[in-house]
């Protein structure tokens, strides 16, 4: 959908700014493998490429701005959870984590590729801002999911909820990223693979993240077993 070459008002500089990052959302859908151009994202959004650069000066910035707008659905999704509902489980948090990071087929392959480009090609004043306003998704998270779990006593004093969160997407990302290597990442029915990959990503993850939970918070708030 075309929109209005010149934003003035804020509600329209928003909207100019949804549209370019749906566009750029599309491009990568099409493409997950490259990296899409500024020009490409342009036409997609029907605007010109120097308008898209007013709002994301380079390329890198503009794919962290995806990136990011996928993860705060996230976050907005399970601080709702933990300071509206009356009683929490890890099943309910794995089932938004299952429904925001697992299982569209962008988010993954993105966080990825986001983790290189802060390190090497987005300006560091960008890479802080974006570093300052995930810490502050975190905190408000963690402090959350601090009021329905009794977290153990072995985790640091301050910010155990946070800790909690971090180990949890430091195996979602680094088990996809193993499972893509070993061409696991769905079931794996490829019988020429060793057997020592024949494991499926999806269920490794809910394993691995129920016993990350049962170490910090006991068994009892973890109870269920996989499929």
């Amino acid at each position: 959908m075309a929109v209005r070459q010149r934003a003035i008002q804020a509600e329209d500089k928003q909207e100019r700014r949804d549209a370019i990052l749906d566009a750029a959302e599309g491009v990568l859908r099409n493409a997950p493998e490259r990296v899409a151009s500024v020009a490409e994202v342009a036409v997609h959004a029907g605007l010109a490429k120097g308008t898209v650069y007013l709002y994301f000066p380079s390329k890198e910035e503009l794919l962290l701005a995806v990136h990011e707008r996928r993860i705060d659905r996230f976050f907005l999704d399970l601080i709702a959870l933990v300071e509206a509902a009356p009683h929490v489980d890890f099943d309910a948090v794995f089932a938004l984590t299952r429904a925001h990071l697992v299982e569209p087929p962008l988010f993954l392959p993105l966080a990825a590729r986001c983790f290189g480009l802060m390190t090497h090609s987005v300006p560091p004043a960008a890479a802080l801002a974006f570093k300052q306003r995930m810490a502050a998704r975190l905190e408000r998270a963690g402090a959350g999911v601090e009021r329905h779990f009794p977290l153990s006593a072995s985790t640091p004093t301050l910010g155990r909820g946070v800790v909690l969160l971090r180990r949890s997407y430091a195996l979602i990302l680094g088990l996809w990223q193993m499972s893509a290597a070993a061409g696991c990442a769905a079931d794996c029915t490829d019988p020429e693979l060793p057997p020592v990959f024949a494991w499926s990503y999806p269920v490794e993850l809910e394993d691995a993240l129920r016993a990350l939970w049962s170490g910090m918070i006991g068994t009892a708030s973890t109870a269920g077993a996989s499929p």
